[in-house]
């Protein structure tokens, strides 16, 4: 079996590292057979505050340009980050450029530090959520072409006009790692983006909440990513159980209740490791 049969994507980490290593990983993981690409939304390091950090959007960009079939997607954009009347034009732009390769995540962000430093608000949890919910709603509004006009206390839109329109519209996965983000994924997400180390205590969040918004499980896109608090230089990514025994893990996780999976990869050694699985595959 083949990577290209396997639905698995790879989240780049973007601290530490430059665009030349994102952008060959990139395509060696395309090479491979990954379905997709993905970029963290980070400005500063919670590390060492001079290592270089990859601007999410410009990097995936550039992915887009060197790559062919691979999905590129935000796992997962700060809603604080950005006005979404910007992001929607800038996603709108990347899926013509990437040819509708598009995914993306957003949630509402979890480094206070970053926003500190850069003087960009980062209000208590509940305040962020309803931005999200504002946000994307806005996006949502946007992709339609307009003009729309949209009151709003947090992102007015008058007579808003926005091509080109992004065809097909993106996916928007929310972020979430609490029950109450969980079950915001489910009225307002084209599905969730979930960690593996609370999914399967918040699927239950999610599913209820589905039903009682009158929403169609099999419409929804659950895409669970591991890896993602695993430190620079901990246990080898070759030790995964996804690259040991991938058929088993991922009917394991399916049954489980997920669509897609991620794994995260922060070093030449950790792509090396998927490389070399999927020639085992």
């Amino acid at each position: 079996m083949s990577a290209e049969h396997l639905p698995i994507g790879v989240v780049l980490g973007s601290v530490g590292v430059d665009v030349h290593w994102w952008l060959d990983s990139a395509r060696r993981l395309e090479s491979a057979g990954y379905a997709g690409v993905w970029s963290w939304d980070h400005f500063v390091s919670r590390g060492v505050r001079t290592d270089p950090v990859l601007e999410a959007w410009t990097t995936l960009t550039a992915a887009a340009m060197v790559t062919e079939k691979v999905t590129v997607g935000t796992y997962v954009a700060n809603v604080m980050n950005r006005h979404p009347a910007v992001l929607a034009r800038m996603a709108a732009t990347l899926q013509e450029a990437s040819g509708g390769r598009l995914a993306l995540g957003i949630g509402i962000g979890g480094h206070p530090a970053e926003h500190e430093v850069y003087g960009i608000d980062f209000p208590p949890a509940p305040e962020r959520a309803r931005h999200l919910e504002e946000a994307v709603a806005v996006l949502r509004a946007l992709w339609s072409g307009g003009p729309v006009t949209r009151p709003s206390d947090l992102y007015p839109l008058k007579d808003a006009h926005a091509y080109p329109v992004p065809n097909p519209v993106p996916p928007i996965l929310i972020g979430a790692g609490t029950p109450a983000g969980a079950r915001l994924a489910a009225r307002i997400g084209d599905g969730w983006a979930a960690e593996d180390d609370t999914f399967e205590r918040l699927l239950p969040a999610y599913l209820e909440a589905l039903t009682a918004a009158g929403r169609d499980r099999a419409a929804q896109r659950v895409v669970l990513g591991f890896g993602g608090r695993r430190k620079r230089g901990a246990d080898p990514l070759a030790a995964e159980p996804l690259l040991v025994a991938p058929r088993d893990e991922l009917a394991r996780w399916r049954d489980a209740g997920a669509d897609d999976v991620l794994l995260t990869a922060r070093t030449t050694e950790d792509v090396d490791a998927l490389v070399d699985a999927a020639e085992r595959w």
